[in-house]
């Protein structure tokens, strides 16, 4: 039976390829996005080249129009929310508009789905900013890397949460009002801890999106700057694999309603952004790359990897890109399609 899904943000890098792939199951989709990323447009422009102008509805709409968006979520079977300001920085700078995006939005997305009357399944994009610095956890330096000392799986959903900078406040309220949305209630609420997302259709920037952005600016011959010493440890999910954690959790969503879990590249797949990362891009690349520095940035970890244990156990889910083969992927495509640049 075919869902109607809306998608917050699907215009952006995650939502279009998440719409690509319930367009080419055949599921009705509306996307929900004020445009306002330098890379929207663009992405619409494939969805519609891709499937046709018809194939989705588009309601240019911001997520703080909370009457907008309730009379949009009034026939969703499922809302998936991606729709936010994605910056520390911009954050930092702007805290307000900030807050009004990710924590107003969100809390008028779930007034939307609760007011619908149509008990429709909500997925809420989080991230691994909710634990903050990390502070009260010790990390070992390496010749290339910081890493955990005593947490060989990663940080698990039951560190402590931790709302260090702006965004880290706007997207844990969001992360907690959506949890208890399920508790009071009763809404099939799933939230997703993410970590390093990467892949196609990602414009990333100085500021967001840090592989995409490498990747980019090594191809297109744009400056470069590494914050910090470099050795910063992330992990890294491409967004194809992100992507089958929300159909693993539709599937199940009778036993994960409620739920929340990381999505990460887990210890398997992790890099320091520079003293690693910078070999396999140049290898890519053929030839070496130059860069500036600059002082580390505020909730910057040192280190972050997620346990994913929970979601592998309860959803069955496992990504499917090392990191190597995403990033070959990635790189390719930013070489293919340079002109969107």
């Amino acid at each position: 039976m075919k869902r109607h899904f809306l998608v917050t943000g699907g215009a952006g890098f995650i939502g279009s390829n998440y719409v690509h792939r319930l367009l080419q199951r055949g599921e009705q989709v509306t996307v929900y996005d004020n445009l306002s990323r330098a890379g929207a447009p663009r992405n619409l422009k494939w969805l519609e080249e891709t499937f046709g102008k018809n194939a989705f509805q588009l309601v240019a709409g911001d997520v703080r129009d909370a009457s907008l968006l309730a009379e949009t979520a009034r026939e969703a079977d499922v809302i998936v929310h991606l729709a936010g300001q994605v910056a520390v920085t911009t954050s930092v700078v702007n805290p307000r508009e900030d807050f009004e995006i990710n924590a107003l939005g969100t809390f008028n997305m779930l007034e939307a789905a609760r007011l619908s009357g149509r008990d429709p399944i909500v997925f809420y994009s989080s991230t691994n900013k909710v634990y903050g610095g990390m502070d009260d956890v010790e990390v070992d330096e390496t010749p290339t890397r910081w890493q955990y000392r005593d947490l060989p799986f990663g940080c698990p959903e039951s560190q402590p949460l931790d709302f260090h900078s702006p965004y880290g406040c706007s997207k844990g309220a969001g992360d907690q009002y959506v949890r208890d949305y399920g508790r009071i209630y009763g809404l099939r609420t799933v939230v997703f801890r993410q970590s390093c997302i990467y892949g196609p259709r990602q414009f990333g920037v100085e500021d967001q999106g840090w592989v995409a952005w490498f990747v980019i600016a090594a191809v297109t011959g744009r400056p470069l700057a590494i914050y910090g010493d470099g050795k910063q440890v992330r992990d890294l999910l491409h967004v194809y694999d992100l992507l089958d954690g929300y159909d693993l959790a539709l599937e199940k969503i009778k036993t994960v309603s409620g739920q929340v879990y990381n999505l990460g590249g887990g210890p398997e797949n992790t890099i320091s952004i520079w003293t690693e990362f910078a070999p396999l891009l140049k290898k890519m690349l053929g030839s070496p790359i130059s860069v500036s520095r600059g002082d580390w940035r505020p909730g910057d970890q040192k280190v972050f990897v997620a346990d994913t244990r929970k979601a592998q156990a309860e959803l069955g889910w496992q990504p499917q890109y090392d990191v190597e083969k995403g990033v070959r992927q990635l790189f390719d495509w930013v070489s293919a399609n340079k002109d969107l640049f």
